[in-house]
């Protein structure tokens, strides 16, 4: 006998703690509202703290730093944010366009108006983070799933008694010199077990799917015989790979999705391919925040409007095709139907990409 167990992925600490600290600026600034207003939490210097030259402005005209250095709570926050996305207005000016004029922010972006807007990869990082943490947040995974009702505990006390008679058996065996063999192995599967079923009641496991092992794909290729059985062993050390191989791999869609978009426009002189980079990676940014809204929606228990969003995508992607490309009514929903099939040919490509990666790593 084999065991395979779903067990409780590990928290995804890390994502969870780069939205609460984003979150925690929101929070500081509520409690302490006068912060970021003038003279709240400043110095008065005449001087650059950092160089020493004589200040003239808000910035230093040697240095280029702050003329003047914050110490609230808040402020931190801040700069924690202003660090990881350029927030100070920019992501307000950014997200509305993002939302309803996409085309418009691309078109914008490309021709150089680069100061008002976050770029775009520093949103789409800041995308991913927020989507990993809202589904580490509000994701139940379940240890029961599979087997409801299923009870370690009585497990456990099954496969002893089991091995309590094999042990007999086997020794019935050996007191008569015959051949134990079948019996070993059997022995040395129910001590496995019994070893996992313990190391999962310590970690606060209550139930686990059960299988037999034996059964296997049949195939004559060894790697994918040995991935097959890696992914059967231990099927929550593979969920918990795809999960942070989704992370670490997100941005392989951006090159995977490039080339399809210039599928639509080939050898065009007007648009260069750098053009169509900032259109998917823009275009993945709404993506990624519309999948962490709508597992947010879920959780807060309207998962009824959730498949709704559904819808949402394909307009996006036609706003957008209108905005940044300048082309008609019917050259974009020719190419925003070429754009959704497409789109699933990059999914299905990154899905295999970081299965392949969890199987074999």
């Amino acid at each position: 006998m084999r065991l395979q167990a779903r067990l409780i992925a590990e928290a995804m600490g890390n994502f969870e703690a780069l939205g609460d600290a984003v979150a925690g600026s929101v929070v500081a600034r509520a409690v302490e509202p006068a912060a970021g207003e003038p003279g709240a939490g400043h110095t008065h210097e005449t001087a650059c703290l950092n160089c020493g030259a004589e200040l003239a402005g808000p910035f230093c005209s040697s240095c280029g730093q702050h003329a003047h250095v914050h110490r609230t709570l808040s402020a931190f926050f801040h700069d924690f944010a202003h660090g990881v996305l350029h927030f100070e207005g920019k992501i307000w000016r950014t997200l509305p366009l993002l939302a309803w004029r996409p085309g418009d922010l691309t078109r914008r972006y490309i021709a150089g108006q680069r100061a008002s807007f976050v770029s775009p990869i520093a949103l789409f990082l800041f995308s991913v983070f927020l989507m990993f943490a809202v589904i580490g947040l509000t994701g139940n995974i379940n240890p029961d799933f599979g087997n409801p009702g299923g009870d370690l505990a009585t497990q456990q006390q099954t496969v002893e008694n089991t091995i309590a008679h094999l042990e007999k058996k086997r020794a019935d065996l050996a007191a008569q010199k015959l051949p134990a063999k079948a019996l070993d192995e059997s022995l040395r599967d129910s001590k496995q077990e019994l070893e996992l079923i313990k190391m999962m009641r310590t970690r606060g496991v209550t139930s686990a799917v059960i299988g037999n092992g034996s059964d296997a794909i049949d195939t004559h290729v060894p790697f994918l015989k040995e991935a097959f059985l890696k992914a059967k062993e231990n099927p929550s050390l593979l969920i918990y790979k795809l999960k942070t191989n989704s992370y670490k791999w997100s941005w392989a869609i951006i090159p995977l999705s490039a080339p399809f978009v210039w599928l639509l426009f080939p050898f065009s002189r007007r648009f260069r391919f750098y053009d169509h980079v900032v259109f998917v990676t823009y275009s993945l940014c709404f993506m990624l925040l519309l999948v962490a809204a709508g597992t947010g929606i879920a959780a807060a228990g309207f998962s009824a409007i959730a498949p709704f969003l559904l819808l949402i995508p394909p307009v996006h992607m036609y706003r957008q095709l209108r905005g940044a490309y300048g082309v008609g009514r019917f050259g974009a929903l020719w190419r925003t139907a070429l754009l959704t099939l497409f789109a699933i040919v990059v999914l299905t490509a990154f899905m295999a990409l970081i299965g392949a990666l969890g199987l074999f790593d």
